[in-house]
């Protein structure tokens, strides 16, 4: 085991990530032993110079990269690989442009439910079935498409109209289904994967194995196309406006962060500049003040 395994394998037994962040670790670092031949004397800033001048990645993708280069040298100190981490000298700043969430307008939405609710021709039932709940279910609790994906029958609390989500850093939390609709559709899928006794996912392919996150990417595109909707939209856009739309009808700050399973309040206080947008241009368009 060359040293970037044993750093991987520490983190995964002592920092407890997700696969999903062990696997971008993982990806970093043979990215970086495939360039730097030397790991215990390292050109740091000859990397990042690489990363951004000859590969030309965003900014963003590099900070990615110059954590996982810390974490692991931290390591390497650690285990007494090398004296001290070349980071304690290192600093490195970069422009960073905040990014508002992207979203859906309402009537987008509603033309979305519009297409699930619409039977195809030819289509099987049991599929149409899945794609009405998962659909849904991303629109009305805004969770994350790895988190619907993880969802087993045993997640289903039918007493109380709610799901156990298993959301980012193993953190579990417990999302109500507030829409009767939603949770018809929810309801009428688990009652039919439960005729299977061997069935363990709820959301599953015709060969009844686990959906994955690229297919729960190509369902919403295949109804996102059906809709008409924004073409360059995504899975994620249903988070991102079902945050939103949270905040704009009311709802606190710490309430929508315990729902998106964020794990601090500043990463779901970006929703509320959003917010204040919508109100700025309806304000500006229908405030009678504004004509007299």
């Amino acid at each position: 085991m060359n040293v970037s395994d044993e750093c991987i394998a520490y983190l995964y037994a002592t920092k407890n990530l997700s696969e999903k962040t062990l696997s971008a670790y993982r990806s970093d670092l043979k990215q970086f032993t495939a360039y730097e031949k030397d790991l215990f004397h390292p050109d740091i800033c000859g990397y990042v110079a690489h990363l951004s001048g000859n590969l030309k990645l965003k900014d963003s993708s590099v900070r990615r990269k110059i954590v996982t280069l810390r974490v692991f040298y931290d390591y390497l100190e650690s285990a007494a690989y090398i004296p001290s981490s070349p980071f304690l000298k290192l600093k490195f700043r970069f422009r960073q442009e905040r990014q508002l969430p992207k979203t859906l307008t309402t009537n987008e939405v509603k033309r979305l439910l519009a297409a699930i609710g619409a039977p195809e021709e030819g289509g099987e039932e049991k599929a149409l079935m899945r794609d009405q709940a998962l659909m849904d279910l991303l629109i009305g609790t805004g969770i994350r498409i790895g988190e619907a994906a993880a969802l087993t029958l045993d997640d289903v609390i039918v007493q109380e109209k709610t799901l156990l989500i298993h959301g980012k850093g193993r953190k579990q939390r417990l999302i109500y289904i507030s829409s009767p609709v939603t949770w018809e559709r929810l309801l009428s899928l688990w009652r039919e994967r439960r005729k299977d006794p061997s069935a363990r996912f709820l959301f599953v392919n015709r060969n009844g194995r686990q959906l994955k996150n690229r297919d729960i990417e190509n369902i919403y595109r295949k109804y996102r196309l059906r809709a008409r909707i924004n073409p360059k939209s995504t899975p994620h856009f249903l988070r991102h406006t079902f945050a939103t739309n949270l905040l704009a009808n009311g709802a606190d700050l710490r309430s929508v962060q315990e729902i998106l399973g964020h794990a601090s309040v500043a990463t779901t206080q970006i929703y509320t500049e959003i917010t204040i947008g919508r109100k700025r241009q309806v304000l500006m368009k229908y405030n009678y003040r504004n004509k007299l």
